[in-house]
């Protein structure tokens, strides 16, 4: 006679098949029978609050998934699903792996059509997930091996994305026959077609025709093109003659000292990447959805001179609208740069050495910034703090507000790291979170969280995961007295402000008492602090330690994309090219001398 088993053990089961291995939840009545299964089967790492569960199976999976390892969140029923929506949302738009298994009441006690509720906790789940998930299904009975490893395999497929399977509490407490429901198992889908990689490697020679006869070429790689591709193509991509930008989502795909590297544009990037890629002759986008953050809202005159060739997985990203694109490439990115780096790409050297001069000759820390004496340089600070991590570091550069932006501008990355970020969504809070993830991940590698003071108050809680873990996360945070670039933008556009700060009804915690009460140390930086022995001690030791960063309340970010009002009344962005503050005559000659004049200067 066969032996029945539980079906959430038959769940789990068929989880560590699929080679997941951990489990971020917070315990609730309507998973109690998916918990019992999983503390056997799974490192199981209790969070305080869900949408840490979530944001941090983000991380996780970016980290190690292409190891094998794999996270799955678990969460209850009614507010155990509404806490981890944030997280399905951010997943979502980064188009990244995120498994979450949530808890349903009973099947019998579902409400139907008519009622708001029946089952205790109940809410309608798949109506709030569906938007924001590749896959939103209920199992209010036990569905066999092949459906779910189906529904499990879809957040890898393609253009990859958040799953999510409600489990009513019966189903979940089912006694079933392992045989019956493991007879037509299916194999785990590939993630990438055979289609996919064939469209991309066809369209290789076109694409190396243009590079090559171009004058000045530039490859922009987006996150779509993995660590691991990166890896296995980084002697040829030193060795060709085309600069390499990055996206911020693929910051870690190359070293910032590689002689072919030319930065990270964008709507809030380095302005010597914004000028250089306005100049390009030809941008070769390699898995990068190419949105408006990237190109500027003022996409019109995103690369104003050059042939764009956009490489997606996504067709539908291809045909948008924005930015103009010549050459379409629905396909996968990895096949696609393994099948280019095996052509003649020219040469174009006299192209590259002025690449190289623009960078040399635009700062990353620009000087038109200023602040109070006693305060550190926020783009100094990155800079130097980019300089003492070293190639095995995990970077989290959080995913908002000045502390975001400045990593992004400033860090200088080095090959080896991983550096991860929510930019899509970019919502506070995302990077304690994600930080903790990530070091889980990691395995013991230093994870270097840098964040502000308002967006790490959003998740606060979670030091109590990190204390009780000793996760070896160095948490830098930017202490500007509350939301800066809140504050900066209601400045800029109305007469006061409101809720950014403790003057305006913000409040903060006194973060050495915090610190001391989840037994963590807090250092204060202050200037020199790169030299100070007792701070680089706790840099390199093996627990988590804070690290407060004074940033003035009134500090300026420059460079960045600003606004005019047009005739008409609406607002106009200026395109990526002609940041704040405007550079001097003869800087603007030196870098811009590609463009015509009347390219080169801001519109009245």
């Amino acid at each position: 006679m066969p032996v029945p088993c539980k079906y959430a053990a038959l769940l789990a089961d068929w989880l560590c098949d699929l080679g997941y291995t951990h489990c971020f939840f917070v315990a609730g009545g309507n998973i109690m029978h998916l918990l019992d299964a999983a503390r056997t089967r799974f490192t199981c790492v209790a969070v305080v609050h869900e949408v840490t569960a979530g944001v941090a199976v983000e991380y996780f999976n970016e980290i190690r998934g292409a190891q094998g390892g794999r996270a799955f969140a678990l969460v209850t029923a009614g507010p155990g699903l509404t806490n981890i929506v944030t997280a399905l949302a951010g997943a979502f738009l980064e188009s990244r792996e995120l498994l979450v298994l949530g808890g349903q009441v009973k099947s019998t006690d579902l409400a139907g059509p008519t009622l708001r509720q029946r089952g205790i906790q109940e809410i309608d789940g798949i109506a709030l997930a569906k938007p924001v998930t590749v896959v939103a299904e209920r199992i209010e009975r036990p569905v066999d091996r092949a459906t779910f490893t189906r529904l499990v395999g879809r957040g890898e497929q393609a253009r990859k994305g958040p799953v999510f399977l409600e489990i009513c509490l019966d189903a979940q407490g089912a006694p079933v026959d392992r045989s019956d429901l493991e007879r037509n198992d299916a194999p785990r889908p590939a993630a990438v077609s055979a289609a996919q990689v064939r469209r991309a490697r066809d369209a290789a020679p076109e694409v190396a025709a243009l590079v090559r006869d171009a004058a000045r070429p530039v490859f922009l790689l987006g996150g779509g093109f993995s660590r691991a591709a990166a890896s296995r193509l980084r002697a040829s991509l030193r060795s060709m003659d085309v600069p390499v930008m990055t996206t911020w989502n693929a910051t870690d795909r190359v070293d910032a000292r590689d002689p072919h590297y030319a930065g990270r544009p964008n709507t809030f990037g380095q302005r010597s990447a914004n000028v250089l890629i306005a100049q390009a002759d030809c941008i070769v986008a390699v898995g990068t959805r190419l949105g408006l953050q990237q190109t500027g809202f003022n996409h019109e005159a995103f690369a104003p001179l050059a042939t764009v060739v956009q490489v997606d997985i996504d067709e539908a990203e291809l045909t948008k609208g924005h930015p103009r694109v010549d050459v379409a490439v629905p396909g996968d990115a990895d096949a696609f740069m393994e099948a280019l780096l095996e052509r003649d790409l020219g040469t174009h050297a006299e192209w590259l050495a002025f690449c190289r001069f623009v960078r040399a000759r635009l700062p990353l820390a620009d000087p038109h910034n200023v602040h109070a004496p006693g305060y550190l340089d926020p783009f100094e600070f990155m800079q130097t703090l980019s300089q003492l991590c070293d190639e095995r570091d995990i970077i989290v550069p959080c995913s908002s507000g000045g502390a975001f932006t400045t990593a992004m501008q400033a860090f200088e990355q080095r090959f080896g790291q991983a550096v991860v970020t929510d930019k899509g969504l970019a919502a506070m809070g995302y990077g304690l979170p994600g930080a903790i993830g990530a070091a889980f991940a990691g395995g013991g590698r230093r994870t270097v969280l840098c964040d502000g003071d308002g967006g790490f108050s959003q998740n606060l809680q979670e030091l109590a995961t990190v204390a009780v873990n000793r996760l070896p996360i160095k948490m830098f945070l930017m202490s500007n007295e509350g939301y800066a670039s809140i504050r900066m933008t209601q400045r800029n556009y109305f007469d006061g402000y409101l809720g950014c700060d403790v003057k305006s009804g913000l409040g903060f915690p006194n973060w050495e008492t915090l610190f001391r009460a989840y037994a963590m140390p807090l250092v204060v930086l202050g200037t020199g602090w790169e030299h100070d022995d007792e701070i680089l001690d706790a840099l390199r030791s093996d627990g988590p330690t804070g690290f407060l960063v004074p940033v003035d309340p009134e500090q300026t970010y420059y460079p960045k994309i600003t606004s005019r009002v047009t005739a008409s009344g609406s607002m106009e962005s200026a395109p990526l090219h002609l940041m704040s503050p405007p550079l001097a005559p003869d800087v603007t000659a030196d870098v811009l001398r590609y463009l015509g004049a009347h390219e080169s200067t801001i519109p009245s």
